[in-house]
């Protein structure tokens, strides 16, 4: 027997498999964060990617907004807003003249608290913040993306800006390919409508996590961003402890791009066949809080499992489902043809859950081994469920065979892996 310890909420379980059945564990290439976050975000702004540095790009009589991300991301802007208020300073910029716009895209506004956490106490004292409205009445229409025909409607501050900088971190995402870039213009600061519009999209056989080249949420995303004429970016890229690795800044794209070859270094891992059986954990608290979020780790553990294969997700979920949306669409729809046509005519972020649970589920068996009660686990999402990760491995190697082989995910919700040759 192999002892395997993976993270469960604030602890540990461990998964004892046969040597014979293990083929390893996939686990991410982590790096150290930097030992100062506030000089490596200088440093990034003092050498941006194909552009000028932003205090040659800002003049003293212009209005600038910057967009951040809201409560539901762990994006240190904390660290990079007073060096950006720095930049625009040296060029003459007053921070009267500045406006923080929380990107929230459909999300709530951001409470006063969170704002402080998000900005840190000496930002909020110094500029305007906001929380983008996705319904506000004044959204400024800018055009039409040229590809999917989105008509793009924009926060007022945010089109009226003379200067707009976009700040955010880049890691993989479920339908967009990756986060940052130029989803803080849609779905940041976007009307509904043209967030509907977009992330319908996310059907098509492209829109997945890791993936760009012909996804056509992340080519719309672009589009809208370009319209807008966003002037500079600032990303980074941080560990699973969220500790930035990296900086990122300068041009709209070429910036994200350096960004998307550090996360695909890090957390993209290849892998020689698929097992029968993936033991995955999202990581422990908090990428494990809820279902909501530990689902994650079941997309990507999809890609190493082969067809009606076996996941067992070891997530502690100690806050039950986590999204009244995810819950409502799984109990009032429930079915995934349903669900498609929900997304096609009414899209809401968390129905999107629902639909990559139910597609899973056609393929494959899911185990759950979590604190959730089962009357939710079982009749409300359709898992199984195990009390404990050796009761959910006996039960799946007699679903799949005593031969069945076992790959073992520790940081599933980090961890892209990608089959590079398929053995049986």
């Amino acid at each position: 027997m192999v002892d395997v310890w993976i993270h469960y909420g604030k602890s540990e379980v461990c998964a004892r498999i046969p040597a014979r059945n293990l083929l390893g564990s996939i686990e991410p290439k982590e790096q150290a964060g930097v030992p100062d976050a506030r000089a490596e975000i200088e440093r990034a702004l003092r050498e941006p990617i194909g552009s000028k540095r932003l205090s040659e790009i800002a003049k003293p009589e212009h209005k600038v907004a910057i967009v951040v991300d809201d409560f539901t991301r762990s994006t240190p802007s904390h660290a990079m807003i007073l060096p950006v208020l720095a930049e625009l300073n040296s060029a003459g910029v007053k921070d009267e003249n500045v406006t923080v716009i929380f990107g929230c895209g459909t999300h709530r506004a951001v409470k006063p608290e969170e704002a402080a956490s998000l900005l840190g106490e000496e930002a909020l004292k110094r500029v305007k913040a906001i929380s983008h409205d996705c319904k506000a009445p004044d959204l400024v229409y800018i055009g039409k993306t040229k590809t999917h025909d989105n008509k793009v409607y924009l926060n007022r501050v945010f089109a009226e800006a003379d200067v707009k900088v976009l700040l955010g971190d880049v890691g993989f995402h479920y339908y967009a390919g990756y986060g940052g870039g130029r989803k803080s213009v849609l779905p940041a600061v976007a009307g509904a409508e043209t967030i509907r519009h977009n992330h319908a999209m996310l059907l098509h056989a492209s829109a997945r996590t890791g993936v760009l080249e012909g996804n056509p949420v992340h080519v719309d995303m672009t589009e809208a961003a370009r319209l807008a004429k966003v002037d500079f970016i600032l990303n980074v890229v941080t560990n699973s402890k969220d500790e930035i690795v990296k900086a990122f800044a300068g041009d709209l794209e070429l910036a994200f791009n350096e960004a998307v070859k550090l996360v695909d270094e890090m957390y993209r891992v290849p892998v020689d066949q698929r097992a029968d059986i993936v033991v995955v954990s999202a990581g422990g608290y908090p990428a494990d809080i809820d279902l909501y979020q530990a689902y994650k780790a079941v997309d990507n553990a999809l890609e190493v499992v082969k067809r009606n294969g076996v996941i067992i997700l070891v997530a502690e979920c100690v806050e039950g489902h986590g999204n009244a949306v995810f819950y409502d669409w799984m109990t009032r729809l429930g079915d995934l043809k349903k669900v498609e046509h929900e997304i096609k005519r009414n899209f809401v972020m968390g129905g999107h859950k629902a639909y990559y649970l139910l597609r899973a589920l056609q393929r494959h068996q899911i185990i759950l081994v979590s604190s959730m009660p089962d009357y939710y686990a079982t009749n409300i999402f359709k898992l199984k469920t195990a009390r404990a990760v050796n009761d959910a491995l006996s039960e799946a190697f007699r679903m799949a065979g005593s031969a069945a082989k076992v790959w073992v995910m520790p940081y599933g919700a980090f961890t892209l892996p990608e089959v590079k040759s398929i053995n049986g």
